[in-house]
């Protein structure tokens, strides 16, 4: 027996190593952050604004009675609430969207669009008479002027096309800006962000959308999404602000969907957005 024996350098099994990284990544993505972003707008004279933009909660559970949302929220003391579509979900129960919207409304002015989940609930417009009922703005085609900390704001929204068609959607666009003040504050209610070829024909200073959860797998440092509906793979909008041909800046919220996807997130937390104006 040879007194100078090597030792067998231990392998590390990397298959399992792998594995474990990935589901802690997944497990980290799952938590919920707060984004805040400022945006210096011409419209927004001598005053700020502060907006949260909720998108795609599709009704999914934030702690009992959804303490731990609600509590995010109240924390950042918005003006408004904006609420950018799939609220509710075609397959979830309706209950954490119902117990957030009632929260949110008893203490901000809500503003609410339809995503393509209300339409596919085949309930959109219980959906929008219940949120009326309990005091949501429901926008679908329309623009409310309002005036918050001094500052004149036209509020316009448009329904998803999902179940209205694309014509309908375009007479809806064309029906709420023209009801705006080139003077005010106008500011775009839609839930996909993909349409930049029709937004870009409307001189909106904020566009607030939501609809591609960031890819479902957000690529780090090019601000991609691997796949994302309605733009395929490597989809271009899907988080944060991107300034338009025509100057409108369009915000993509990544959203707050957790247990129904299909897909795990991943480096793409699910996000409430809060927009500084000033």
């Amino acid at each position: 027996m040879e007194k100078n024996k090597k030792l067998k350098k231990k392998k590390i099994p990397v298959f399992p190593v792998l594995l474990l990284i990935l589901a802690l990544a997944w497990l980290w993505s799952w938590v919920p952050v707060t984004e805040h972003i400022t945006l210096d707008l011409p419209a927004v004279k001598n005053t700020k604004l502060r907006i949260v933009l909720i998108t795609d909660l599709h009704s999914c559970r934030y702690g009992k009675d959804q303490k731990y949302l609600l509590e995010r929220i109240f924390r950042e003391d918005p003006d408004l609430i904006m609420l950018g579509g799939d609220f509710f979900d075609d397959k979830l129960e309706d209950d954490n969207a119902r117990i957030t919207a009632e929260a949110l409304v008893k203490k901000y002015p809500c503003y609410y669009v339809t995503g393509n989940h209300e339409f596919w609930s085949g309930r959109a417009d219980e959906i929008k008479t219940y949120l009326e009922s309990i005091g949501v703005h429901v926008l679908a085609g329309d623009c409310e002027t309002v005036t918050t900390n001094g500052c004149v704001i036209d509020i316009c929204g448009i329904d998803d096309p999902t179940d209205i068609g694309l014509g309908s959607w375009r007479t809806q666009l064309d029906d709420a800006y023209s009801q705006t003040d080139p003077s005010h504050l106008k500011l775009l209610l839609s839930h996909r962000p993909e349409a930049v070829k029709e937004y870009i024909n409307y001189d909106f200073d904020l566009i607030m959308t939501g609809h591609a959860h960031a890819g479902q797998i957000r690529i780090p440092f090019i601000n991609k999404g691997l796949f994302a509906p309605d733009q395929g793979l490597m989809a271009e909008y899907v988080n944060g602000i991107y300034q338009l041909p025509n100057g409108s800046l369009l915000e993509v919220s990544r959203g707050l969907a957790r247990e129904n996807l299909p897909v795990p997130r991943f480096f793409n937390h699910p996000e409430v957005t809060v927009l500084d104006l000033e």
